[in-house]
């Protein structure tokens, strides 16, 4: 993921004297950082897990860090979220005896290592840990991860849905839905439509309804046949991606890249010139396949321009995330494109 205030200067608007960003023709970014930081100390902080059950109390102290990346782009009323964080959560817990009397008082932790949008239709990992690891201690973290784990999940869930609303900027948004309409605005906004925004990378094109095709011209400095290399050599898929791949390179032959989250087969396959694929996400709708065509052309020896065709990509994954056509269009671009130039050092 990008990070904050470092994506590309074309997609990020720049501020106009008038503060005004018209139509959102242009990526308009939020910093959620501190939101989030907020968000989970207010949500997470002296939560009640345990008061009595089995002689046991157990309480949330407060959110100790929120570290990594959390922003909202804005683009034309859509809403696009990204994150990357980690969490650190304090804990304290009490063992009495039938009479009430105290056996042992004792301090953990909870930790979530990575929260992500890439993944906001799974449920993180949580960790529990106590710094007393005798018995009573460790009942005490077994009944923390029991009655806890539950608790501290539904408030990760809540921040995913409220960034996938657009977090912070939900507000602004809807007092702009609100706003009355003038001259003045309904002059900016023919004049926003006409605007073109400089970019190498061609517009998306409207197809069935429901969903979209994306479309791609990416330029890098070696030869066509080395590209194509890379990309059906399951091995380099590993070291590209840092995650499991398996690839077959055979027409009909089956192919499964990041962790088996991206999963598909080959319709076509010319050498050094041009791969089909049948392409799906896990979290698409069932029966929901795309289409993917790269066409490898080679204008000049060391000079290879790749043209990527991704049709019908659903405009919303099974849980109603309108997110796919962004994810999966930052996902070729940052996730693949980019990593082989990073990697193979075939330029930027």
């Amino acid at each position: 993921m990008a990070k904050y205030g470092e994506g590309d200067k074309r997609w990020i608007v720049e501020e106009r004297p008038d503060g005004a960003n018209v139509h959102n023709w242009h990526w308009a970014e939020t910093d959620c950082l501190p939101w989030s930081k907020t968000f989970f100390t207010k949500s997470l902080s002296d939560l009640t897990i345990l008061d009595g059950e089995g002689n046991l109390h157990i309480k949330t102290k407060k959110v100790e860090k929120v570290d990594g990346e959390a922003y909202v782009n804005v683009r034309k009323g859509k809403i696009i979220p990204g994150y990357e964080i980690s969490l650190s959560l304090s804990w304290k817990g009490e063992a009495k005896d039938g009479e009430g009397k105290t056996l042992l008082k004792v301090d953990g932790n909870v930790e979530i290592p990575y929260i992500s949008d890439e993944n906001a239709d799974e449920d993180p990992e949580v960790k529990v840990t106590v710094k007393n690891e005798g018995p009573i201690g460790k009942t005490l973290k077994e009944a923390m991860l029991a009655k806890g784990k539950s608790l501290v999940l539904d408030k990760v869930r809540d921040y995913v849905k409220t960034m996938a609303e657009g977090g912070p900027a939900k507000d602004e948004l809807e007092a702009k839905k609100l706003a009355p309409k003038n001259s003045s605005n309904n002059s900016n906004a023919a004049g926003a439509s006409k605007e073109k925004v400089g970019v190498e990378k061609e517009a998306k094109k409207e197809g069935k309804k429901g969903f979209k095709t994306i479309t791609m011209l990416e330029r890098f400095n070696c030869r066509a046949k080395h590209i194509y290399e890379i990309l059906m050599d399951e091995n380099r898929w590993k070291g590209i991606t840092q995650s499991n791949a398996g690839i077959s390179k055979e027409v009909g032959g089956q192919f499964s890249i990041f962790d088996g989250s991206v999963t598909g087969s080959y319709l076509e396959l010319q050498e050094g010139k041009l791969i089909v694929q049948r392409w799906r996400f896990g979290s698409w709708p069932d029966g929901v396949d795309s289409t993917v065509r790269l066409v490898f052309d080679e204008p000049e020896p060391g000079v290879t321009i790749i043209k990527l065709t991704h049709t019908d990509v659903p405009e919303e994954d099974r849980y109603g995330n309108a997110t796919v056509v962004e994810n999966t269009e930052r996902g070729w671009r940052d996730l693949i494109f980019n990593k082989i130039r990073a990697v193979f050092g075939f330029g930027i």
